[in-house]
C-alpha cells in the first residue's frame, strides 16, 4: 500500500511543483516522498521510477498527440537523428524517470541512516 501512495504522491506532487517550478524539482519531490514514507531503498528507486516514468510520458504523448506531433518530429530528427517522435516521447520519460528514481533513491538511504 505504501508503495502505491508514494508512486501517486510523487506523481501528484511533480505536477503541481512543475507548473510552478523548473523541470528538475521532479528530484525534490522524490527525494521528499521517499524519505517521508518508510521503504526499501529498491521500492523507492522503484517507485519514483514508474511514477515519473508514466507522469512523463503520457504528459509528453498527450502535448505530442495535440499537434499532431509536428514538434516532436523536428526535435528528433535533430537529437536523435531519426524521424521517431515516439522514440522521443520514450526517452524523455527515461530520463524524468531516471532522476526521480535516483533521487528518491537517495532519500531513501537518507531516512535509514
Amino acid at each position: 500500500m505504501k508503495f502505491i501512495v508514494s508512486i501517486v504522491l510523487m506523481a501528484l506532487l511533480s505536477v503541481a511543483a512543475c507548473l510552478y517550478f523548473p523541470w528538475w524539482t521532479i528530484a525534490i519531490v522524490a527525494f521528499i516522498v521517499a524519505s517521508l514514507i518508510p521503504q526499501s531503498p529498491g521500492k523507492s528507486f522503484l517507485a519514483g521510477f514508474i511514477a515519473l516514468l508514466l507522469l512523463w510520458g503520457s504528459l509528453s504523448w498527450y502535448i505530442s498527440n495535440n499537434n499532431n506531433h509536428l514538434l516532436a518530429h523536428k526535435v528528433s530528427m535533430i537529437i536523435l537523428k531519426t524521424d521517431s517522435p515516439y522514440l522521443l516521447i520514450m526517452s524523455t520519460a527515461l530520463i524524468g524517470a531516471l532522476v526521480a528514481g535516483f533521487a528518491a533513491l537517495s532519500g531513501s538511504y537518507l531516512r535509514r541512516k
